[in-house]
């Protein structure tokens, strides 16, 4: 029977150190969101002896963080020329280097806070899906792996027949630098160190308020309140609630839905995965997977364009995803799916990040869609921030005006989706 839950959330033990009591006293610093970033950005400052509280709504690693595919890839959301359009050379190639740098530091973390979460360099395949999206990828392979990234490499449609047990592709690009992880004992590792090292954790405990005071601000929450003299913003689309009304109009709220389906067999793994790499698909409504620790097959998409996430909206998503997954794999069409579950990815127009001050807060988020390999590393950027430390964020400077015609919910995603199922059709 199916669970309508995160295959990362069922089976971790829940987070121990989580404060008992009401939400009280004076920080240095408080941080709003109990994901990826604000967990690393929590662990940062109290490693550096800093009074930091983190507020979080549900529990930690409740969001994005624990609602995505697993998987740490590197390179950036869009084709490299791309980037190099939007970003100039010089950007472009900074922001792709620190997603290689948020995964480094994702293995560092690993191995000094002692965290088991299945860390593992399995390598990224992006796949084209069809035989006219072969010369594009073939080109953005061609320009990454000239200009800023020599550990990749091209495999034509025999090699990736060796990697992946489908006849649905016709060339892929290798990144030899990904990475895929367990995503919930990485969440609970990072909170168990942040604790250890002094910091104060609330779950269950959203901010309802936030009131400017002279040297610092006033957080409320349904449990009491705290004054803190710098506030750390880390909520994604689960945060554009009235006390960051800022966000709300820049972040569209998106759909993404994962089902996982039950143990793979020896021989059904060397029939779907042989490679046992992450892998993603060329279409712009495209697919995202890689086996689980226990060898489920882990299989994900936008499969409609939705900004809602409950039972209802994920089992018709997951319906969509096994005949997805069925199409790629004839081999599991009939097989068990144990967990299908959603979430919202909070994106950007231009699909970049972003991370600064603004509105009196320091901020993190946007990731569209690569949080997981890169929410690490801005966390550390936001504690480098507030310790005032420069020079270490590569989005600094980044301009995220308001998208027009958007107030917060995004009724524009249907149109979205026809858009882009249209492209594919016709690409």
């Amino acid at each position: 029977m199916t669970k309508y839950a995160s295959y990362w959330h069922d089976g971790v033990p829940p987070f121990a150190g989580a404060e008992a009591g009401p939400v009280e006293g004076r920080f240095d610093v408080a941080v709003i969101g109990g994901g990826f970033t604000g967990l690393n950005a929590a662990r940062s400052l109290a490693k550096a002896g800093v009074r930091v509280a983190l507020l979080e709504a549900e529990h930690v690693g409740w969001g994005a963080s624990g609602r995505n595919g697993g998987h740490l890839n590197n390179g950036i959301a869009h084709g490299y020329a791309d980037a190099k359009a939007h970003l100039g050379a010089e950007r472009a190639h900074a922001l792709y280097r620190a997603y290689d740098r948020s995964i480094d530091m994702i293995e560092q973390i690993v191995a000094e806070e002692g965290i088991a979460c299945d860390f593992r360099r399995s390598g990224k395949l992006k796949l084209a899906s069809k035989p006219s999206h072969v010369a594009g990828l073939r080109a953005n392979f061609d320009l990454i792996h000239a200009e800023v990234d020599p550990d990749t490499r091209w495999l034509d449609r025999d090699q990736v027949r060796s990697e992946v047990g489908s006849d649905s592709f016709h060339g892929g690009m290798l990144y030899e630098k990904s990475a895929m992880i367990h995503m919930g004992r990485y969440a609970q590792g990072l909170a168990a160190a942040a604790h250890r090292h002094g910091a104060r954790i609330w779950q269950g405990t959203p901010v309802t308020g936030r009131t400017k005071l002279a040297d610092g601000w006033q957080l409320q929450t349904p449990h009491g309140s705290l004054a803190a003299g710098r506030v750390i913003a880390a909520t994604g689309a689960y945060g554009t609630t009235a006390p960051l009304r800022h966000f709300r109009r820049r972040i569209i709220s998106v759909g993404s839905f994962i089902i996982a389906t039950r143990p793979l067999s020896d021989a059904e793994v060397a029939a779907t995965l042989p490679g046992d790499r992450t892998c993603v698909t060329s279409m712009n409504i495209g697919n995202y997977f890689r086996l689980s620790p226990d060898r489920r097959l882990i299989f994900g998409g936008r499969a409609r364009f939705s900004a809602r996430s409950d039972q209802t909206s994920d089992a018709k998503s997951g319906t969509i995803l096994r005949r997805s997954m069925a199409a790629i794999f004839p081999h599991l069409a009939d097989i068990p799916i144990d967990y299908c579950w959603g979430g919202l990815v909070d994106m950007t127009k231009d699909r970049f990040p972003r991370a600064g001050e603004v509105d009196g807060m320091i901020y993190g988020m946007g990731y569209s869609g690569h949080g997981a390999q890169m929410s690490t590393l801005v966390g550390q950027v936001l504690a480098d921030i507030a310790l005032g430390r420069r020079g270490t964020n590569p989005l600094e400077g980044l301009a995220w005006p308001a998208i027009p015609a958007h107030s917060g919910k995004p009724w524009f995603l249907p149109l979205v989706g026809l858009w882009f199922g249209l492209k594919d059709r016709l690409s």
